[in-house]
C-alpha cells in the first residue's frame, strides 16, 4: 500500500522523521550562496537544506534545496525518491522502476477539483502580482539569470481542452512581472504551444512550485503525448489528486502547491534565455530567444517554500527523476516487445545517457529462439531502448547478465570491463535522434540532432561449458555455506 503524501509539507515531515532534513537558520543570500550550499549538499549526499532566513526577504519566505536528490542515509540513498512516490525509504531503485512501470498500464484516475485550496491562501492580482517578495536564486556562476523553475511543473492545455500537460522545463525570471520559458518543438509543451500558435492566441499557463512530491516525477516522465500526468499519478496512487481552478487562466493546479504563477505565453514576443547549469554537469547552451510568459496572478500559501535544484554534476534531481521514470518506460517497452529482460536502468552517475539492461541466463528460451546470438539480442534490445521519447537521452547501452545489479557501479564496471569484447562487443546504431543538451556531438550533428549511438554486448555465453565460474559470494557458494557465513558476521564480536 502506497502512502500518498499530498503536500510538500507532509513530505518535509517524512524527511525530518528519517533525519534527512537540515534546517539552516543563519541568514543566507540568494546570490550564489544558497546555490553553493545546495550543490555542496548534493555532491556530498547531505540532508536536504531548508533555508529559513534569506537576505533581503521577509521572514517566512523559504527555500528547500535538493528536494529529490540522493539521501544522506547510507542504507537508503534513494529515500527521497521512494518517499515522494509513496514507498518505504529503503526501497531498492529497481523496485521503484517496477512500480512506475506497472502504473503505465493502470487505468488513469483524473483529478478532483476543490475550492478553498491552500495554494490560494494569498492572492496577488494586477500590479501586486510580482516576484519581488519571492527568493528566486542565482544558482550557478555562469547562469544567465535567476531561474524560478528548477523543481516545479508548468501546466498548459491544448486549445480544445482534450490534453493537459504538466512539464518540467527551464523558466527564467526576466523581471518581476515577466518570465522566459524554454519551449522546444519536440517536447509536449512545444506541441501544445504550436496548437495555440495555429489558433493565434497566447497560451494560458500556470507555473507550479512546491507541489506534492510525486508531481515532479510525473512531469519528468516520457508519457505518450496526449496522456495527462495528473491521471497517471491518480492511477499510480489509486486515488485522484486534488486540484483547484486558477484565478486568471482556465487551468487547474495542484491544490496544495506552495506557489502558483498564472499568465500567458506570448506567441511572438521573445527574450534571451540561457545558458544555465544543466544535468550533464556543465553550464550549457548559448543564449537563445525564447517565448515570454506575462504574469497575471500569483497565489501562494502562508510562509511559502520554493524548492530549488542545483542542476549539474551527477547525481541531482534531473537524474533521480529521469533515471527511474525513463527506465520504467524502457522496461515496459522491452517487455511489450517480448524481449527477455529482467531490469532496466538509466545510470544517474552517467547523467542518464547510459542505459543498463539485464537479461536472464536462459534468454534463448524466450520468444521462440529468434535471437540466437548475444549480439543479435543486444541489437534487438538497443532498437527498442532508443525509441522516442526516452531514446533522445540515451547514447550508450550496456546489455548484461542479471547476476549483476545495474544500479551498482561496481557491478557495471566489472561487467563492462570483463565481459565486453573491445571490438566485437560494440554494436553501432547510426542516425539516432538526441536531445540538444548533449555536448559530445559534432557541430554538423547538432544541426540535425542526429548521430551515432552504441550498444555494448556484455553477455556471457548462456552455455554452461563456455561460461566462466564466478567468484562472487551469491554465485559461487552453496546456500548452506552462505547462511553460515552471514550468521558468523551477524554475531556480535567476541
Amino acid at each position: 500500500m502506497k502512502k500518498h503524501l499530498t503536500s510538500l509539507r507532509a513530505y518535509l515531515e517524512e524527511l525530518r522523521e528519517i533525519g534527512d532534513l537540515r534546517e539552516i537558520d543563519d541568514e543566507v543570500s540568494t546570490e550564489l550562496e544558497a546555490g553553493a550550499v545546495i550543490r555542496y549538499a548534493v555532491e556530498n549526499q547531505l540532508p536536504a537544506p531548508l533555508f529559513n532566513r534569506l537576505a533581503g526577504h521577509r521572514p517566512g519566505y523559504r527555500i528547500l534545496g535538493a528536494p529529490g536528490a540522493l539521501s544522506s542515509l547510507p542504507e537508503a540513498r534513494w529515500a527521497r525518491v521512494a518517499l515522494s512516490l509513496g514507498l518505504e525509504p529503503g526501497t531498492h531503485p529497481l523496485a521503484i522502476v517496477d512500480e512506475l512501470a506497472a502504473a503505465l498500464d493502470a487505468e488513469p484516475i483524473p483529478p478532483v477539483e476543490i475550492t478553498d485550496a491552500p495554494c490560494q491562501q494569498n492572492v496577488l492580482l494586477g500590479d501586486e502580482a510580482t516576484l519581488d517578495a519571492f527568493p528566486v536564486p542565482l544558482v550557478h556562476v555562469g547562469d544567465a539569470g535567476r531561474y524560478l523553475n528548477t523543481w516545479g511543473v508548468i501546466i498548459v492545455r491544448s486549445p480544445d481542452g482534450s490534453w493537459t500537460n504538466w512539464a518540467i522545463t527551464r523558466v527564467m525570471a526576466a523581471d518581476s512581472r515577466t518570465l522566459v520559458v524554454m519551449i522546444n518543438p519536440p517536447q509536449d509543451i512545444g506541441k501544445i504551444y504550436a496548437m495555440w500558435k495555429e489558433r493565434g492566441e497566447p497560451m494560458p499557463a500556470a507555473l507550479v512550485q512546491g507541489s506534492e512530491p510525486a508531481i515532479p516525477f510525473a512531469g519528468g516522465m516520457a508519457l505518450p503525448s496526449g496522456r495527462d500526468e495528473s491521471g497517471y499519478l491518480g492511477g499510480y496512487f489509486g486515488e485522484p489528486l486534488e486540484v483547484t481552478r486558477c484565478r486568471t487562466v482556465d487551468l487547474q493546479v495542484p491544490a496544495s502547491a506552495e506557489i502558483v504563477v498564472e499568465g500567458h505565453v506570448s506567441l511572438d514576443e521573445t527574450l534571451p534565455e540561457g545558458p544555465m547549469g544543466e544535468f550533464f554537469g556543465y553550464i550549457s547552451g548559448q543564449p537563445r530567444q525564447r517565448p515570454v510568459f506575462h504574469i497575471s496572478a500569483i497565489t501562494h500559501r502562508d510562509d511559502p517554500i520554493l524548492p530549488v535544484v542545483s542542476a549539474g554534476k551527477p547525481v541531482e534531481e534531473v537524474h533521480t527523476v529521469v533515471g527511474p521514470t525513463h527506465a520504467a518506460e524502457v522496461l515496459r517497452n522491452l517487455r511489450g516487445a517480448g524481449l527477455p529482460v529482467t531490469a532496466a536502468w538509466l545510470i544517474p552517475e552517467g547523467s542518464c545517457t547510459l542505459a543498463a539492461i539485464t537479461v536472464p541466463r536462459e534468454w534463448r528460451q524466450w520468444g521462440g529462439g529468434i535471437h540466437t546470438t548475444t549480439r543479435m539480442l543486444t541489437r534487438a534490445i538497443a532498437n527498442v531502448v532508443l525509441r522516442p521519447k526516452v531514446g533522445f537521452w540515451i547514447t550508450r547501452i550496456l546489455v548484461l547478465d542479471d547476476d549483476l545489479d545495474p544500479t551498482d557501479l561496481r557491478d557495471l564496471a566489472w561487467g563492462f570491463a570483463t565481459r565486453c569484447h573491445p571490438v566485437q562487443g560494440q554494436v553501432l546504431i547510426e542516425d539516432q535522434l538526441f536531445t540538444p543538451l548533449h555536448i559530445i556531438y559534432t557541430a554538423a550533428e547538432m544541426q540535425t540532432l542526429s548521430g551515432p549511438k552504441m550498444a555494448y554486448d556484455c553477455l556471457l555465453s548462456p552455455d554452461a561449458d563456455k561460461r566462466p565460474v564466478s567468484t562472487a559470494f551469491e554465485q559461487n557458494f552453496p546456500e548452506h555455506i552462505k547462511r553460515r557465513a552471514r550468521a558468523l558476521w551477524d554475531r556480535p564480536g567476541s
